[in-house]
């Protein structure tokens, strides 16, 4: 398969380029800074440098005649997303981009707070501990909303994965995963497992058109 990576140098790009490249895949891993993508040179790896990546003439290129997206874009903090939200417009950017080539496969990353809460999880989760977190990343989740919403209005054959709290942890690939739902007791997960579940998504087509709770 020949997939472009956006958000490349992030926690979770930098695990799906590493596993893609293992996997056998041909990767055009998309960055702003290539000495921070960190992976070590190979045959079927291709490393685009894209300043703006709301510039949908400079991601067309990067999309013809590949096979799937993934998108690991997301802002860093929650000031950074209030100062300048950065996955709702690159996306809306990739999906343009991704109809103008003529792809259609896309899996991204978003958050399990952005989902609906898990009925099971009880009150204080529900009532307590959710707003508060929603609250003080509000506009993180924000951002990752607008995104959620410029996907599911998109042509795209699209999976979201929405994970909970990242970890920088090796891969354990044996993480749980709802399809049409948030994880009931979702804690943590490794950054190296929602990478794997961004990957497995694509070849997966009960999950196209649906967003999939992750967790550990």
């Amino acid at each position: 398969m020949k997939i472009t990576v956006f958000g490349a140098t992030g926690g979770v790009g930098r695990e799906v380029v590493r596993q893609a490249l293992a996997a056998g895949h041909d990767v055009t891993a998309v960055v702003r800074d290539p000495a921070r993508l960190g992976v070590a040179a190979h045959d079927a790896l291709e490393v685009a440098v894209v300043a703006d990546l709301t510039d949908v003439e400079a991601l067309v290129p990067l999309l013809a005649g590949r096979d799937a997206v993934v998108s690991a874009l997301g802002a860093g903090t929650n000031k950074q997303a209030k100062r300048s939200p950065i996955t709702g417009p690159a996306v809306r950017a990739v999906l343009a981009a991704m109809d103008r080539a003529g792809v259609s496969r896309l899996a991204a990353v978003s958050a399990a707070p952005v989902g609906p809460d898990v009925p099971s999880d009880g009150v204080i989760a529900r009532k307590v501990l959710l707003p508060v977190l929603r609250r003080f990343l509000r506009d993180l989740y924000a951002d990752l909303a607008v995104m959620e919403a410029e996907i599911g209005a998109s042509r795209a054959q699209w999976t979201v994965i929405r994970p909970p709290r990242l970890l920088n942890k090796p891969r354990t690939g044996t993480y749980r995963r709802v399809i049409g739902a948030n994880v009931p007791d979702a804690r943590t997960i490794p950054r190296a497992d929602v990478a794997h579940a961004l990957l497995d998504a694509l070849a997966d087509p009960s999950t196209a058109g649906r967003a999939v709770g992750i967790a550990s």
